[in-house]
């Protein structure tokens, strides 16, 4: 498998280099780091790295993504990873997530940080968590245990996920789409620790609120449409 690295990074320019140096680069082809605004060194040291850099002024996870994923779009890889930059995830476990696709078992594989984390998440990151998969359960029966930021996914599931979330809701959105189409998917263990500064999200209040009506938002909006009782699918007998 062709592989390629997608990290978003806003200011993590002390993080970004440990990040870029647990990565087991015989696996990854390509590296791009998507500066969304940084005003430090993020984008030096993420060339110094190794990293291709691409920039994207407008704020959001999302947005930074998107751009990356436009980067890549020239020479696509087979499956792309999503790492934050901020040296939570443990990148020396990207292996782990390539499995369930390498053997052919999963096109979306999560790295669940709630069933392999021994510490790092917040109290309102394992809130949020519990809600949203409570409710990706219950609207679509899939049973995720975590919304985490490091995962894989094949280029062709990508392309037919059409995401266009710009900020808080691009995990969310990628899940919930991936259960409306059928897209196999999977859960691995992932370690996670303290991450190196402050979070834009679960560390402060706006971010927390913001991530937080994001998230409830997106499922809503693609919340399949209720039956009226005792009525029948279309085209049943």
């Amino acid at each position: 498998m062709i592989v390629d690295v997608v990290i978003p990074a806003l200011d993590e320019e002390q993080a970004l280099p440990r990040v870029l140096g647990a990565i087991p680069r015989p696996v990854v082809r390509r590296v791009v780091v998507a500066d969304n605004g940084s005003r430090d060194k993020t984008a030096e040291v993420a060339r110094a790295g190794g990293a291709q850099v691409v920039h994207e002024p407008e704020r959001g996870y999302g947005a930074a993504c998107l751009r990356a994923l436009a980067h890549l779009a020239d020479d696509p890889p087979d499956v792309v990873v999503f790492l934050d930059g901020d040296y939570s995830d443990h990148p020396e476990e990207l292996p782990a997530l390539l499995e369930p696709i390498a053997r052919g078992e999963a096109e979306l594989v999560i790295g669940s940080r709630t069933r392999g984390a021994r510490g790092g998440l917040t109290p309102q990151q394992k809130v949020g968590n519990a809600i949203a998969c409570a409710a990706l359960r219950s609207l679509y029966g899939v049973h995720y245990t975590d919304l985490g930021p490091f995962r894989a996914i094949t280029w062709e599931a990508l392309q037919r996920l059409r995401l266009q979330d710009r900020n808080y809701g691009w995990t969310v959105e990628m899940q919930i789409k991936a259960a409306q189409l059928g897209v196999a998917s999977a859960e691995v263990p992932v370690s996670y620790r303290d991450r190196i500064g402050r979070s834009k999200v679960s560390g402060t209040l706006r971010g927390t609120l913001g991530a937080s009506a994001k998230i409830l938002w997106l499922l809503a909006k693609y919340a399949p449409p209720v039956r009226k009782r005792g009525s029948r699918p279309k085209g049943s007998p």
